[in-house]
């Protein structure tokens, strides 16, 4: 076991947070690579944009439906055990589809169970994740530790899609053998760290007291609050219009012509995006008012994505896709931190999940609609579609005071 590190070393001497973020970083680039694979190999083995779309969609829909009683397991048991259980589940799911695929024995059905385990595991792992991060970073140190995570991911989603894109050139098994292995060693990673014991109400909410609140409980406190309900409607319309964006360009760049090489170096375009929107995010914060925001986020969005139908090749979308990302961990590490601070530990896991619950509500029906949007109306209808979508967000957002007055919570 990694040994417990006093709370008052800095955030990058913390043993604890460092190699659990190695691992999720290494987890996260496996999902990478694995998402240019699965619409590829849907595409390969059916031809139907619709049926590509419809892995995402019961892979966003598993998500949903377990968020709430994810929440509840995640704050009745061990936060690291839940952890353990979702990194393995997937590892196993990544790793059958290599095997089927090198038995020449896959078939859609396994591919939408395989997309219903991955949103599984999403649901109950990434309310433990965050917990369990919590758990080892003083609360001082909680916003570094946040921006870290956006760094993580952005660099995931940078190396990923080129390198999914290139395993899927050399043999198509190796994007999905490549997620399983890296799902090992993030749990590995998790396995051998310790993790700080719970104490208080959350420490007889483990060991089986009542939940305070009931399983709802998470939802009750954000939609009492009307910025983050406001909010949370608007977050649900930017994910069910970004979420089917990688089908979206894949589709596009197929169509193109290119080859699936050059669709994974496109895609590295939200990674670079994410980057470099990392350093932004506390003078975006101070620049802007959370509201402004968000709604200056809908208005930028709305042409890049009208312009990603026109058809220059992967350059073109790959840059519109870097700037469409800049101001993404800007947003995302404002409902953490949101949550972290205010929220109590012993409904804390309720409350994530009821947020990944209302923010992730569009997805399933995005992706979903996306596929079929591609399939009756081609990739540039597609997108003139979702960039309407976005342009009616924008026009709800505007017309709220509550969101156009909005300001951002003091820091602890």
């Amino acid at each position: 076991m990694v040994p417990v590190t006093p709370a008052a070393v800095p955030l990058r001497r913390n043993l604890r947070f460092q190699l659990l973020w190695v691992g999720s970083t290494i987890g996260f680039l496996g999902i990478e690579a694995a998402d240019i694979g699965y619409p590829l190999t849907i595409l390969a083995l059916t031809g139907s944009p619709a049926r590509a779309g419809l892995f995402g969609f019961v892979q966003s829909l598993a998500g949903v439906l377990l968020a709430v009683p994810a929440g509840q397991v995640v704050d009745r048991h061990d936060r690291r055990r839940v952890l353990l259980c979702a990194e393995g589940g997937r590892a196993l799911a990544a790793a059958s589809v290599a095997v089927a695929l090198a038995a020449h024995h896959l078939t859609l059905t396994h591919l939408l169970v395989v997309a219903a385990i991955l949103g599984a595991g999403s649901a109950f792992g990434g309310p433990a994740r965050m917990l369990v991060v919590r758990a080892v970073v003083p609360s001082e140190q909680l916003t570094a530790a946040l921006t870290q995570e956006e760094v993580r991911e952005g660099t995931a989603v940078l190396v990923g899609p080129p390198l999914g894109g290139l395993l899927y050139a050399v043999r198509q098994a190796l994007p999905f053998l490549f997620s399983a292995v890296t799902f090992t060693v993030s749990w590995l990673c998790v396995l051998v760290v310790r993790i700080p014991p719970r104490t208080g109400a959350a420490a007889q909410d483990e060991a089986g007291a009542a939940a305070p609140g009931g399983r709802f409980e998470g939802l009750r406190i954000l939609l009492r609050d009307p910025v983050l309900r406001t909010s949370t409607l608007l977050i649900a319309v930017l994910n069910a219009v970004g979420v089917p964006l990688t089908l979206v360009a894949v589709v596009l760049l197929r169509d193109q012509g290119a080859s699936p090489r050059a669709i994974g170096l496109a895609m590295a375009g939200l990674a670079i995006g994410t980057l470099a929107g990392t350093p932004l995010v506390r003078p975006l914060h101070r620049a802007l008012r959370p509201g402004v925001l968000l709604i200056a986020f809908f208005l930028v969005e709305t042409p890049i994505l009208a312009l990603l139908g026109v058809p220059l090749g992967p350059w073109w979308v790959g840059g519109l896709l870097i700037l469409a990302t800049v101001a993404m961990p800007a947003l995302r590490v404002l409902i953490d931190v949101l949550i972290f601070r205010q929220v109590p530990d012993e409904v804390r896991g309720r409350v994530i999940s009821a947020a990944i619950l209302l923010f992730g509500i569009g997805s399933p029906v995005g992706v979903g609609v996306a596929g079929l949007l591609l399939e009756h109306l081609g990739p540039q209808g597609a997108t003139l579609a979702l960039a309407a979508v976005l342009a009616l967000g924008g026009g709800y957002a505007l017309s709220r005071r509550t969101i156009r007055a909005a300001q951002w919570p003091a820091e602890s």
